[in-house]
């Protein structure tokens, strides 16, 4: 997908990051399928130490590029790892999963790492696609794209035409997140559990309301606490 066209993406952070991190004290994060890095260099901007995870090599390469142009390499690391069979040890004060909809492993799976990598005290935020507001778009983008890592929904999308059929297994809610995840107390604390409306333009210039999925918690302390 990357080598096909030089840029996938609009190389704008993710809105819904900007609006829900801007408050936060920096710290360490870990960016989890970081694209082209628009979100992970946004972050170094903004005083974050960022781990950027991403399955493609291609991907990493631009990202790595763009870092440097801007001069935050330093605080930004470039991983190639697949979710499929890989977890980070280390944990982070933001944990961010930004439209990490995969069409080869369940949301769930992706997701719960997201959580697990969360320090106590730190931040996760998970924002997808909800299954009610998808981009009418989509089938247009399935051959070639699998994440939103974009600001505006107009550079691709996760769908593969078929939507309503497979949103159960690729999409999700925010309540769903909630119960499958178990963020709950006492081990977290809900900010944000929501679905929000934007207005997004597709590929060949159309305009649509989209609506995110958006979860924000914060853990009050480790898994295996008493």
């Amino acid at each position: 997908m990357y080598r096909s066209r030089p840029r996938v993406w609009s190389g704008r952070p993710n809105p819904q990051l900007v609006a829900e991190v801007a408050g936060l004290a920096p710290g360490t994060a870990l960016d989890l399928g970081c694209g082209e890095g628009a979100d992970a260099l946004w972050l170094a901007e903004h005083g974050w130490t960022v781990t950027a995870v991403d399955v493609s090599a291609v991907a990493l390469e631009r990202a790595a590029a763009h870092a440097a142009e801007a001069g935050y390499g330093h605080r930004l690391t470039w991983l190639q790892r697949d979710l499929e069979s890989w977890a980070p040890e280390e944990r982070f004060d933001l944990v961010s999963a930004q439209f990490l909809h995969s069409t080869e492993m369940p949301w769930q799976r992706s997701h719960r790492i997201a959580a697990g990598a969360v320090r106590p005290g730190g931040t996760l935020l998970v924002v997808g696609h909800h299954p009610d507001g998808l981009p009418p778009w989509s089938s247009q983008a399935a051959a070639s794209h699998s994440r939103a890592d974009h600001a505006d929904g107009a550079d691709g999308d996760a769908s593969d035409g078929h939507a309503a059929a497979h949103a159960a297994g690729r999409f999700f809610t925010p309540e769903q997140l909630v119960a499958e995840l178990g963020i709950a107390p006492p081990e977290w604390s809900v900010q944000v559990a929501e679905s929000r409306e934007r207005e997004a333009t597709g590929p060949d210039g159309q305009m649509a309301i989209l609506a995110d999925a958006v979860l924000r918690a914060t853990r009050l302390k480790a898994a295996d606490t008493p």
